[in-house]
């Protein structure tokens, strides 16, 4: 009987671990950005991280094997599409962050691992199995929980989150279509660089603050004049800036090494990450109907573990005995 699942147990288990870990990373991120939102223009937020993240990976380009010699590319087009993409994502989520209480975003954000499943076989001829699919299916219903139909989390704001996880999702299968010629840290690099030359731009045009002044806190975010940020500010800069570096290091390996369809379901765990935080952080804790859906979204990912966990033992019992 043959798999669908292409990616070899060890590898697939590996990328599920990145994907935790990166999802993880990333929701220190998040709260970083939603702490700074009300007090400097997104555009500023966004070349202070880039700028940080620069020197770390190119700290990790100093030490690797091959050096500054992977940053060659013969694929300039596709980073420049990538690179968009991801810009995009990142501008729409935030400026959507700005607006929304940190649980309500992140849930809104999650219907990414949908789209990934999605386009991966759409775009990638990806198969996809049943089990992952019930994966994706549930913890989407988790989310749908979270969103309580009806309650008012579906805004304009919220929209901006949702044209957020496409383009996220679209970035992943531009990352899977690479995955063979550039590695993790070049893909990282070429973005953190078009994050630098972006924002840099939009100081030139509305650092100063002659288009501030909105009551909208998306707009505001945007728009608001650059300020020197105090010392007690510098760790949130910092954690934004080493947080997407790793976690984006992660993710994108994750997704270069195995099935989009089969990391998309542990990107969830950013949800249940982001409720910890809203309670550590922002005094907020979640109520029983919210407790349902992160236990829906964490089952459907444990799921996936347990399977592909019973996949590798079959795969190695198979081939102690020479199966094939």
């Amino acid at each position: 009987m043959t798999s669908h699942i292409t990616a070899p147990p060890n590898l697939a288990l590996t990328g599920i671990l990145l994907a935790l870990g990166g999802s993880v990373t990333l929701s220190i991120n998040d709260v970083a950005i939603k702490f700074l939102s009300g007090a400097y223009p997104l555009h500023q937020v966004i070349l202070i991280r880039a700028t940080i993240g620069i020197l770390f990976l190119v700290m990790l380009i100093r030490f690797s094997g091959t050096g500054f010699a992977q940053l060659r590319t013969t694929r300039p087009l596709d980073h420049l599409i990538r690179v968009s993409i991801v810009m995009v994502s990142n501008v729409t989520y935030f400026l959507g962050l700005a607006a929304l209480p940190l649980a309500d975003a992140v849930a809104v954000a999650f219907v990414s691992p949908l789209f990934v499943t999605l386009l991966s076989v759409i775009t990638l001829k990806e198969t996809v199995g049943p089990r992952r699919w019930a994966a994706v299916i549930a913890g989407m219903v988790g989310v749908v929980i979270m969103l309580r139909p009806g309650s008012g989390v579906i805004q304009p704001a919220a929209i901006l989150v949702l044209i957020s996880a496409f383009c996220y999702a679209s970035s992943h299968m531009m990352t899977r279509r690479m995955r063979l010629t550039e590695s993790a840290i070049t893909l990282s690099f070429f973005v953190q660089i078009g994050f630098v030359l972006v924002s840099c731009t939009m100081g030139l045009i509305a650092g100063d603050g002659k288009f501030s002044g909105s009551s909208n806190a998306s707009l505001a975010f945007l728009l608001r004049p650059w300020t020197w940020p105090p010392m007690h500010d510098w760790p949130a800069f910092l954690a934004t800036g080493l947080a997407v570096s790793i976690g984006g290091l992660m993710i994108s390996q994750a997704y270069r090494t195995c099935e989009a369809g089969l990391i998309a379901p542990f990107e969830y765990a950013g949800m249940p990450m982001a409720i910890l935080w809203g309670v550590v952080i922002f005094g907020t804790w979640p109520d029983a109907t919210a407790w349902i859906g992160i236990a829906l979204i964490c089952g459907a990912g444990l799921y996936t573990l347990w399977r592909e966990t019973i996949r590798r033992q079959e795969s190695r019992f198979d081939t102690r005995s020479g199966r094939v």
